[in-house]
């Protein structure tokens, strides 16, 4: 019996795993998911930045009166700019009756307190438990129906259309079909906007360097096969931010992505190599890309070669050589990207984080894996192939 090689992982591997949870605010179940390592390795790195971010242990010392006062502070701004926001978000018509004042608070009450909502609005705690508690005309099944559709459209930040909806209620355990939960939409006033189809021009030359190996072939049989990989712009602010996302083709699942302030090798050579430590180093791997100047660059084949994957381009101007990591960028851009774009780096980093590893991983049911979500689709042909593997 041959002895278990350990892993090894790379110090800017660790760090960015770490950042995940840290500063980005990921969970530790879904980064170790997403990063391909173990719960309590994730665990060890998370404690190890702190520690060395405070210069201490990770049991921080009392604050001092002056910090206490500065936190007090902190603490009555960040109330006061709160109930700014809840106006806003009601829609600008506080001045209504009593009951749609009690169905703003319903809505609000998911990143807001009640106590709060109720102070803001001037009206009483059990004037609102009552009306939450009144009897109802519609059916109990029906209730719970409109809730988790309602719950569903929230998850995909208003982008999910009937189907999509119907497919993340039937797997948490709710049949729906797509026609019911078109109509419950309805009911709840809530709209997918979908973008209109777009022409692009096609041609036939290749790079001399890297041809089209791929070719189109994008129904992969195993994970770890192939990978492709492509750059988008995100406006944060004040500027355009790029980010760079590798997929794997088996399960369409991001396996490694990076932002930055400019569209260059160091970018897409840092999403590659999340991608290849985060899947344990593969062998035998092809990677797929556009003819970008970040792809063909010396740094960045020398990293390929160093890792021995073999790369494969898509022909010039050919966007469908490539066609999940744009539809992938689409689904991005239209289901998660507010339309004017993020406030700084800083927000659009952590907000692009949480699709990514959050909902479009652990949450959103891709057509391609028949309804179910990457790594739900990665989970069961592991499982079948540790079950294979038993009976041989």
């Amino acid at each position: 019996m041959t002895k278990r090689k350990r892993r090894s992982f790379d110090p800017e591997f660790k760090l960015e795993c770490a950042q995940l949870v840290v500063d980005q605010g990921c969970t530790i179940k879904s980064t170790t998911e997403a990063m391909g390592v173990s719960k309590s390795t994730l665990e060890s790195w998370v404690r190890q930045l702190r520690a060395e971010r405070v210069g201490s242990s990770p049991k921080a010392t009392p604050l001092t009166p002056e910090q206490r006062k500065i936190r007090e502070l902190e603490k009555k701004i960040k109330r006061i700019e709160e109930e700014k926001e809840i106006p806003k978000k009601g829609y600008r018509s506080l001045d209504v009756r009593l009951p749609e004042q009690f169905s703003l608070i319903e809505k609000l009450k998911t990143s807001h307190t009640v106590k709060l909502l109720c102070e803001v609005f001037g009206i009483h705690r059990s004037s609102y438990r009552y009306w939450v508690g009144r009897p109802r005309s519609l059916s109990t099944e029906r209730i719970k129906l409109r809730s988790e559709v309602r719950r569903a459209y929230e998850l995909s930040n208003g982008s999910a259309g009937a189907r999509t909806i119907a497919d993340i209620v039937t797997a948490r355990g709710t049949p729906l079909s797509r026609y019911r939960a078109a109509n419950l939409m309805k009911d709840l006033e809530l709209v997918s906007c979908q973008l209109p189809g777009h022409s692009y021009r096609k041609t036939t030359q290749e790079h001399p360097a890297a041809p089209n190996l791929l070719n189109r072939q994008f129904a992969v049989t195993e994970p770890n096969q192939v990978f492709t990989g492509d750059v988008t712009y995100i406006w944060t602010g004040q500027r355009w931010a790029y980010l760079a996302v590798v997929l794997d083709l088996f399960a369409r699942k991001p396996v490694g992505w990076a932002m930055s302030l400019s569209p260059d090798s160091e970018l897409t050579s840092k999403a590659l190599a999340m991608a290849f430590e985060s899947r344990g180093r593969p062998k035998g791997l092809m990677f797929h890309s556009d003819q970008g100047c970040h792809y063909t660059s010396r740094k960045f084949r020398q990293l390929l070669w160093r890792h021995q994957i073999t790369q494969s381009m898509s022909r010039r101007g050919n966007c469908w050589d490539n066609s999940p990591m744009e539809r992938f960028f689409r689904s991005l851009k239209t289901e998660w990207v507010p339309t004017t774009g993020y406030r700084n780096f800083a927000e659009a980093q952590r907000s692009i984080t949480d699709y990514i590893v959050s909902y479009y991983s652990n949450h959103r049911p891709h057509q391609y894996n028949g309804g179910l979500t990457p790594n739900e689709s990665e989970r069961q042909f592991w499982f079948a192939h540790k079950t294979v593997a038993s009976f041989t």
